[in-house]
């Protein structure tokens, strides 16, 4: 039975971008939705996987949870989910500190 899914990319390839229109609507850029059957789902998200590379991906879905919903996750990225005995929490990274180099003349 389909259900609904969405996918929020990333500093993704445009293909995977085309690939994912295939089966659900973008709705906004990088953002996905639609309805499809759970084999469906996880065959887009294996393909999500494959090459994110250095962008990121989030897939969320309907399971049985506390919440009603499962998140999946791929990529670079500063969110990550964390199981917080039953419901699914977001924590935060700091972000990555670029040294700032200076150039004397």
């Amino acid at each position: 039975m389909p259900s609904m899914v969405v996918i929020a990319t990333t500093a993704v390839p445009d293909h995977l971008r085309g690939a994912l229109s295939r089966w659900t609507s973008e709705v906004v850029p990088g953002i996905f939705v639609g309805s499809v059957a759970a084999r469906v789902r996880d065959q887009l998200w294996h393909a999500v996987t494959e090459v994110v590379g250095n962008g990121a991906a989030i897939l969320v879905h309907p399971a049985a949870t506390e919440q009603g919903y499962a998140i999946r996750t791929a990529g670079t990225r500063r969110r990550t989910p964390v199981d917080f005995d039953g419901p699914t929490l977001i924590r935060m990274t700091a972000a990555s500190k670029v040294k700032k180099t200076q150039t004397l003349s």
